[in-house]
């Protein structure tokens, strides 16, 4: 599933744009050496800026980018990714009290998710977009 990332500012298109190249295209490049990778973002701001959207349309040929409708982000995996780390670390005992802390218990549950989780997760598409259709655009149970 590749690195959990710590930030300790604030995501700018810049700092986005250093992730992008200092992290995803490394991995990218490394598990779909094909460059039939593919890759999703929400649409934060930083994710949808300048300088963003032009190294993704330059590497475009490395892996595949999906934009994502902000109409619909309970449609998104990446949501899901994020409720189960936060449940993860609810669950945790003793809770974590510390920024630090906070850290280690969402990196520790980063590494115990089992290596098909996304696949899992992935794999559930196909059954969303239904769900979503059959809701004509409207609020479904993902």
């Amino acid at each position: 599933m590749g690195f959990l990332i710590h930030l300790e500012t604030t995501l700018t298109g810049d700092r986005y744009l250093s992730i992008l190249s200092d992290h995803l295209h490394s991995f990218m490049t490394i598990v779909h050496y094909d460059g039939l990778g593919q890759f999703q973002q929400d649409n934060a701001t930083s994710h949808a800026s300048r300088v963003a959207t032009k190294w993704l349309k330059g590497h475009s040929s490395d892996f595949r980018h999906y934009h994502w409708s902000p109409k619909f982000p309970e449609m998104n995996v990446i949501e899901d990714i994020r409720d189960a780390l936060l449940h993860a670390v609810e669950k945790r005992y003793p809770p974590p009290r510390t920024p630090m802390d906070l850290l280690t218990a969402l990196q520790d549950s980063w590494c115990e998710k089992p290596p098909g989780c996304l696949q899992t997760l992935v794999e559930t598409m196909p059954r969303r977009v239904a769900a979503l259709l059959r809701a004509r655009g409207g609020p479904t149970r993902y």
